[in-house]
């Protein structure tokens, strides 16, 4: 799109964020699913980077802005600067194919130069227009601002892979830089966004308001806190402290499933069936999965030294795989699947953000035909995701491959849903 011809239109950068978006996602699906059909190194190494630095960056800097400003209307959004942001973060995209294609590191490294850049304006934005207390009043911006700061340091930390995998005997830079690490790095904000969104648009309405704040409250420092004391625990190799601190984590998810199927349930008893909701509990299910994953690593991990490849043995990494897909393509995907189905016919309709401030928006903004075809892409979406786990613990890439493809075709469907509401 020239800019010179961009209509300067809120929902006009919404849309085009739901098309590159869910063209992420997919493409990111798809060629994992190649790459395991073809046993193809280059898309296998590729597919992970397509998502984090796509869809990492472009969910923070325009959905999560969304989210804030919806809160705190200072912090206004520029659709000028939204769709720099999304010029900027497809040509990230082209260098990182580049760079792994070609193997140059130091373009890898060029790539999350150019990430750092893209954040640093927003968190600047955000510091000089909000005081630190005036983050901390409304729980949920907690949630969205330290999005923003863990993902600079996501992009800091593929910055620093790249001149690693470059200079690999320049001692100045930490053992603790690696694939893996920068993967994991990248997936904590999208994390913390959608457990600030289900605070904002679901729990906070409950007729039990401030036990729920009080409540989600605690679990920003359980779950921000705990997060970055269990990386401090395994660059330490505490092998007591990984186990401990990821059964709390796994009991605080189970506690948010719960209680959020509880919410569901009443929900959709006084209203009516909301499919975005039905994606956020998913989500979260796949959260489970992903804590249960994660404490399997941590028992066959013993012994191993953190930075080793492969991080397992390779008849258990199997393990390793379904607890990051049970993240990326579970949680993560899921959830954000839902606040889109929220968020962008919010703006759509209104081409502000009015809605997203009302009670309306977890009101009918869908048709019924959009909803039923929601639900359907849902279950489909759980039977490739659940195929996807399968196939990694049977070792069986014709599976592997076949599931990933639906899986990203059925994502890719998103927008063709959502285009009878937008146009």
């Amino acid at each position: 799109m020239n800019l010179r011809h961009f209509d300067g239109e809120l929902n006009t950068v919404a849309r085009l964020f739901l098309s590159v978006s869910v063209t992420v996602i997919a493409l990111a699906s798809l060629f994992g699913a190649a790459g395991a059909l073809m046993a193809n190194l280059f898309l296998l190494k590729l597919h992970p980077y397509i998502f984090f630095i796509g869809f990492g960056n472009l969910a923070i800097l325009i959905l999560n802005r969304y989210l804030t400003a919806a809160i705190y209307p200072e912090l206004k959004v520029d659709p000028f600067r939204q769709l720099r942001y999304i010029i900027l973060i497809l040509i990230a995209l082209v260098m990182i194919t580049v760079a792994i294609a070609m193997e140059w590191p130091l373009l890898k490294a060029l790539t999350g130069l150019v990430l750092i850049i893209a954040v640093v304006a927003p968190l600047r934005e955000i510091f000089t227009t909000l005081s630190v207390s005036k983050i901390w009043k409304e729980v949920s911006v907690r949630y969205y601002i330290f999005d923003v700061l863990f993902l600079l340091v996501a992009n800091i930390g593929l910055f620093t892979l790249g001149l690693k995998e470059a200079f690999p005997d320049q001692w100045l830079i930490p053992f603790f830089v690696t694939q893996s690490s920068y993967f994991l790095g990248s997936s904590f904000p999208l994390s913390i966004s959608v457990m600030g969104f289900l605070y904002t648009y679901a729990w906070s309405r409950s007729s039990k308001r401030e036990l729920v704040k009080r409540l989600f409250s605690l679990w920003f420092y359980v779950f921000v806190g705990g997060v970055l004391l269990f990386l401090i625990v395994i660059l330490a190799e505490y092998y007591l402290g990984m186990m401990l601190i990821s059964h709390i984590l796994l009991f605080g998810v189970m506690a948010l499933f719960g209680g959020f199927t509880l919410y569901l349930y009443n929900f959709f008893h006084k209203n009516f069936p909301h499919p975005a909701l039905a994606f956020l509990l998913s989500g979260l299910a796949l959260l489970f999965a992903t804590s249960a994953y994660g404490i399997m690593n941590i028992f066959f991990l013993k012994g191993i030294h953190f930075g080793t490849i492969p991080p397992l043995r390779f008849d258990r990494m199997w393990i390793y795989h379904s607890h990051t897909h049970a993240a990326l393509l579970g949680w993560i995907t899921f959830s954000f699947i839902g606040m889109i189905y929220i968020v962008i016919p919010s703006i759509i309709r209104s081409n502000s953000l009015e809605t997203l401030r009302s009670e309306r928006a977890l009101s009918a903004l869908l048709g019924e035909p959009v909803m039923k075809r929601a639900f359907t892409q849902l279950t489909l979406l759980l039977l490739s995701a659940t195929a996807i786990l399968l196939a990694f613990f049977l070792e069986n890439n014709l599976l592997l491959g076949v599931a990933g493809t639906l899986y990203g075709c059925t994502v890719s469907y998103l927008s063709i849903n959502l285009r009878q509401e937008i146009t």
